[in-house]
């Protein structure tokens, strides 16, 4: 009797891991497609600092815009009266306040092959953190995979002829948020509202200082650029959603793993779209990767048929 009310139980565990996979490519597919989105600001008057700020301030309106309208300010206010909560997401605006302004300063300072490379570092760093933090366990398949993830982006590294801190400070920075928000005492959308408005302070400062110093960017800006910044708050908010609702599905690993869909999108859009130069040598780096996350995959789907059956 006891193994087979074990079984149900594995079967909705797998079954809310596949929820959370839904959500986790969901996420990754528009963070791989965000090149495109930022592209025509790169030839905008304006610093990376200010469309961070611009970002932080029409997500944090979006964030409250759906809190409100789903009704689930009171979870909110209810979390914030707990120490851990101002402990937990204090560190996570942290985390992400960094990630985005070196995210845009790449962009913005044509370093996008590093920030590439970034992301595909993340995933490793996902994997190591769940081991080390939440004991995560994987199968032999998937450790052969990691294996070859890390044999891929080691030959990447290795290519770029230098310590590659661009790429170290995305991978590291978003591998421990993703630790945090697994952690986190709240859900997707209060706890993302709570970062954004924990960073808003800083970012309305920042632009307010900007004004001061007759340095803002606004009025030099065209009206599909504005239309962007404004947008931003859309664009950032729905994918970090579907990050935070896959974070609390899904295994770090399997978080990891996933991720490779974003650097992958960029590699093609670079590729294809924006005709960036591209060696043979890198792209060895790119099929060891790719040949880690199929087997990752498949060895995910065969645990997920055993436990079944």
């Amino acid at each position: 009797m006891s193994g087979t009310a074990r079984q149900p139980q594995s079967v909705n565990q797998f079954s809310r891991q596949r929820q959370g996979l839904l959500y986790g490519l969901g996420c990754y597919v528009m963070w791989g497609l965000f090149p495109l989105y930022w592209y025509p600001l790169l030839s905008a008057p304006i610093s990376a600092s200010q469309i961070l700020s611009q970002r932080i301030v029409w997500s944090s309106v979006f964030a409250v815009f759906l809190l409100l309208l789903l009704r689930q300010w009171p979870l909110l206010l209810s979390a914030l009266r707990q120490p851990q909560t101002w402990r937990v997401f204090g560190a996570s605006a942290l985390l992400l306040g960094i990630n985005w302004l070196m995210y845009m300063w790449a962009i913005t300072h044509h370093h996008v092959i590093e920030a590439s490379l970034g992301y595909f570092m993340s995933p490793l760093i996902s994997i190591a953190l769940g081991r080390i933090f939440l004991g995560e366990r994987l199968l032999r398949v998937q450790m052969a995979a990691v294996v070859l993830l890390m044999v891929g982006v080691l030959w990447l590294a290795i290519l770029a002829g230098h310590i590659p801190w661009v790429a170290l400070v995305l991978s590291i920075s978003f591998g421990f948020y993703g630790l945090l928000r697994k952690q986190a005492p709240l859900s997707a959308l209060p706890g993302l509202a709570l970062e954004t408005l924990l960073m808003l302070p800083v970012a309305v400062g920042y632009l307010w200082w900007q004004s001061q110093q007759g340095q803002l960017v606004w009025q030099q800006l065209n009206a599909i650029q504005i239309a962007l910044l404004v947008g931003s708050g859309v664009v950032t908010t729905l994918p970090l959603l579907m990050f935070g609702a896959a974070a609390q599905r899904m295994s770090l690993a399997g978080i990891g793993v996933v991720q490779y869909v974003s650097p992958t999108l960029q590699f093609c859009l670079g590729l294809l779209v924006f005709h960036e130069a591209f060696s043979g040598s890198r792209f060895v780096g790119y099929v060891w990767v790719w040949m880690g996350v199929l087997l990752f995959v498949w060895g995910s789907w065969y645990r997920y048929r055993r436990v079944k059956l």
